[in-house]
């Protein structure tokens, strides 16, 4: 078999969530609780009445690539050449690796705490990796001095998620244009910016930077799961410069051929909507309101959610994140991530995604609240 298959381990996501019971509060998956709308999907319906369900072109329908690319309006992203349509954002991601990465010379820099696919999927292809951790005394915000000292001399793409998975926190305007300035600044070949922006429409500052704004070698990945509660769907694209998008196009055409018709049409439907992408916005807006609440009163130290839809709660000193998820499961039937899930850096610290009704989170709260106070491994940690 394959060695670097072998190599890399399943997701402690999965493993941990697989560990729920009937009747235990469910924080860990995010997967948002909605139901779809239908109108979307009877969109849809109607075009394959109509055309039935044939191969699109490789990159995706050309009119729903259009309608992508002039959503966003990304500076010199303003095609259909601009987009790929992808079999979710994961593949997006992948094939954005894959196509961009030389394994033989090139390295790629990923920001943590972050969602472990990044690594293991770079490690698929064997593409060497370094990662570079933001602070938790800083509550771990993004901090462009710190990324920008991190490069090294293979450095060719940094990956950044923000709003951030898990920690809910969004690169700042002034923070992108450090970095910029400082690739920009750099000799030598230069560095992409892969901006992982699934989150995109859970923000809830106005500071949030859109890296593709103000950095013309910045490519986008991101999908309709969390932002209409179509995880299932699978349906994501690519956004960037219409040479690279060429060539992603081949890598994505041998992966999958094409992402599915019938979820490009609800795709399609969305787009073309008015406030399609933001439906569900207002009431994650007041939902986060409610979540941080939650958390003060808890006496929890946490981290300000400035996006997405997690919170990162932090267990008493010396606690083992992994251990003390499972001991929380079997002891108050709440399901949570260990942090260590996420990078090193994030040990100590538990994911939560708030996407179920505000009862249940604030039960789940006082749970992980109660259990951080009695937990044999640790004192409770000042908030």
């Amino acid at each position: 078999m394959n060695p670097r298959v072998l190599e890399i381990p399943g997701s402690v996501i999965r493993r941990i969530a697989s560990m729920k019971r009937r009747g235990t509060i469910d924080l860990g998956l995010g997967e948002p609780s909605f139901k779809p709308n239908m109108t979307h999907f009877r969109a849809a319906m109607e075009y394959v009445r109509e055309r039935g369900v044939r191969y699109t072109e490789n990159a995706g329908d050309p009119e729903l690539r259009e309608a992508i690319a002039r959503c966003y309006n990304y500076r010199n992203l303003h095609a259909a050449a601009n987009v790929c349509v992808t079999t979710g954002s994961q593949e997006a991601m992948y094939v954005t690796l894959k196509t961009l990465l030389d394994p033989a010379k090139d390295e790629l820099l990923v920001v943590e705490p972050a969602f472990p696919s990044y690594v293991k999927m770079a490690k698929l292809e064997g593409i060497p990796v370094r990662t570079v951790a933001m602070v938790e005394e800083e509550d771990f915000a993004f901090d462009a001095e710190l990324i920008a000292a991190a490069i090294g001399p293979r450095t060719r793409a940094i990956v950044i998620c923000s709003p951030s998975n898990p920690t809910g926190r969004v690169i700042s305007r002034a923070q992108a244009a450090g970095l910029v300035r400082a690739l920009e600044n750099r000799t030598g070949e230069p560095i992409w910016l892969i901006h992982d922006e699934v989150y995109r429409e859970q923000c809830f500052v106005e500071d949030a930077a859109e890296l593709a704004a103000v950095y013309d070698r910045t490519i986008v990945t991101n999908s309709l799961s969390k932002s209409n509660a179509l995880t299932g769907l699978r349906i994501g694209w690519i956004l960037g410069p219409a040479e690279f998008v060429a060539e992603a196009t081949k890598a994505h055409a041998w992966l999958t051929s094409c992402a599915d018709t019938f979820a490009q049409m609800v795709a399609l439907s969305i787009f073309g909507t008015a406030g399609g992408l933001r439906e569900h916005t207002a009431w994650y807006r007041e939902r986060q309101a409610c979540v941080t609440s939650a958390l003060r009163a808890s006496g929890l130290r946490f981290l300000d959610v400035e996006g997405s839809f997690y919170a990162a709660v932090r267990l008493p000193d010396g606690a083992d994140s992994e251990r003390s998820a499972i001991d929380m499961l079997e002891t108050k039937d709440v399901l949570a991530i260990p942090g260590s899930a996420f990078g090193d850096s994030f040990e100590g610290w538990l994911r939560l995604s708030w996407v179920t009704d505000l009862a249940t989170i604030r039960t789940g709260v006082a749970r992980i609240a109660e259990y951080c106070a009695t937990a044999p491994n640790g004192s409770r940690p000042t908030t």
